[in-house]
Formats: structure tokens, C-alpha cells, sequence
């Protein structure tokens, strides 16, 4: 009787076309994923990707494990070319001297507009010179980005008047704050769509997009940072006051010196108090940065 012909053990684990195969289905689902994850295209996570990709091809990937910032943690808005050279170009134009300040906080892009009439006394309607410069920020910040803006709105420290609309100064910058927001989406938007008439019935430019009122948030900090720093200051002074009258007590200077110093002194107080409040006539737009 013959004997059975006895057949070869298999190999240990999976044949090895099963791992390419594996492999290919991983490949083909991730791209399919992309695909369907650029459907809707978002301009800052596009940008986000496009760090990424540069990252992974010219140096090391940031990471956490090689000691560098994830992607998400990058600074992007500050780092987008629109945005930077519109308000750049912007700041050189001389009648706005003096009056934007760009600031990158761990927040976002911080574009402080100052030095200038923004409201009516005691009031949250827009004076003609502010909507000017606010059209042109505006424009720069909204278009060449699709990330969150905050606007801030302030008040001084002087009272309000008795028969003020708004009770507190909370309610006046928060009022004000609002009245920029209410700007943007509404007159600067319908401004916007009127210049690029053409653009707007191609297709080109979508005023709903850019102007969506979901992006905005106003707030009002009322008067605590002008007094804040009102405090500050006076602090200062006060401290050389002291010390000027530390010096007289034990006959170190004379009264006339006291009286020359003292007079100085609160001169520059003065000054300086006048200029800090004249520092917050100003309104703040943060543009936050992307998935924050």
C-alpha cells in the first residue's frame, strides 16, 4: 500500500501579498478621506496643509516629539502673505500715521486702531473718519482670511453723563464694539459687493462668505484697562512725590525746591492721564487663529 504523500506545513503568519494588499487598501481609504475632507474648502486649513507638506519635504515635521509646534499651534494668520501686506500697505498710508498697530499675541493677528475719533462723545455711533480706516482694515483682515475676528470696544474712565442711554461703561463698549461688527457685516459688505459687481456675478467673490456674521464677536471691557493704567502711571508719580517729601522732611531740599518739584510733578501727571485716556479711543480687532 502506498504511503500518503505528506503535505508541507504553512509558514507562520499572514503571505506576504496579503501586506501589500493591506497596505494599498490603507493608502486608497486615506486618500479617499482627503478627498472627501477638501470637498468644502476652508483657505486656513488649506494653509495649515500646506505648512505641512513644506515641513515634510524641506526640514523635520514639527512635532512634539522632536521639540517643535504642531501644526495647529503655528501662528498661520500672522504668517499669511494677504493679510500682512494689505495691512502693511495700509499702516504706510500717511493719513493713518501713528494710528495701526500690528501685535502677534498667542491668540492671533492683533491689529490695534488708535489715536483717532472712533465715536461720538458718550456714544456708539461711528464718526466718517473711523469708517474710513475700518473699511480698509476691514477689507484686509475679512477677505485674506476665513479666521474668527474679535472686535473690543473701550471706554475712559470719566463718568458718563446723567442722562446717558447706557448704564454702565460695560454697556457703552460693548455697544460700541457691536456697532463696528454691524459695520462690517452690513455696510462695509454691501460697499464690497457694489466694487466687485463683476466678480460677485461670476461667481468669483461670495460676500456671504467673506461677511458671515457667525465669524464676529463683539466685546466690551468697559473701563477697566484705561484705569488699569491710569493707576499704574499714578503710581509712579506718586512715589516721587514721596520721596521728594521724604527729602524736605529731613531738611535735605528746601520748601521752594518741594514746590518746584510737587508743581512739576503733577503736570506731568496730568499729562500723562490725558494721554493714556486719549490711548483708548481706540477699537481692537484679533484675528484669531484657526481651530481656536
Amino acid at each position: 500500500m502506498a504511503r500518503k504523500k505528506k503535505e508541507p506545513e504553512c509558514p507562520a503568519g499572514s503571505p506576504a501579498w496579503m501586506s501589500t494588499y493591506s497596505d494599498m487598501n490603507s493608502l486608497l481609504m486615506t486618500f479617499f478621506v482627503a478627498l472627501v475632507a477638501m470637498s468644502t474648502l476652508s483657505p486656513g486649513k488649506f494653509q495649515q496643509v500646506s505648512v505641512g507638506i513644506q515641513s515634510a519635504f524641506n526640514t523635520m515635521p514639527p512635532g512634539v516629539l522632536t521639540g517643535g509646534r504642531s501644526i495647529s499651534q503655528e501662528p498661520l494668520v500672522t504668517s499669511n502673505a494677504g493679510v500682512r501686506q494689505e495691512i502693511l500697505r495700509i499702516k504706510a498710508n500717511p493719513k493713518y500715521k501713528g494710528k495701526i498697530t500690528v501685535k502677534e499675541t498667542n491668540q492671533g493677528l492683533l491689529v490695534e486702531l488708535k489715536n483717532l475719533a472712533f465715536f461720538k462723545p458718550n456714544s456708539a455711533e461711528l464718526t466718517s473718519e473711523a469708517k474710513n480706516l475700518l473699511s480698509d482694515i476691514g477689507a484686509a483682515v475679512i477677505e485674506h482670511s476665513t479666521n474668527p475676528l474679535w472686535v473690543y470696544g473701550y471706554t475712559t474712565d470719566l463718568p458718563l453723563p446723567s442722562d446717558s442711554i447706557y448704564p454702565s461703561k460695560w454697556h457703552l463698549s460693548s455697544a460700541r464694539a457691536a456697532s463696528v461688527v454691524w459695520f462690517f457685516v452690513h455696510e462695509l459688505k454691501n460697499a464690497r459687493a457694489n466694487e466687485k459687481v463683476t466678480e460677485v456675478m461670476n461667481g468669483q467673490f461670495d460676500p456671504n462668505y467673506w461677511y458671515n456674521p457667525s465669524r464676529f464677536l463683539a466685546i466690551g471691557v468697559g473701563d477697566v484697562p484705561v484705569k488699569k493704567a491710569i493707576d499704574e502711571k499714578s503710581n509712579v508719580i506718586d512715589k516721587k512725590l514721596q520721596a521728594i517729601r521724604q527729602e524736605y522732611a529731613s531738611g535735605q531740599i528746601t520748601y521752594e525746591k518741594l514746590s518746584i518739584e510737587a508743581s512739576s510733578l503733577n503736570a506731568q501727571h496730568k499729562k500723562i492721564i490725558e494721554e493714556v485716556r486719549n490711548s483708548y479711543r481706540r477699537v481692537d480687532i484679533l484675528v484669531k487663529r484657526q481651530g481656536e
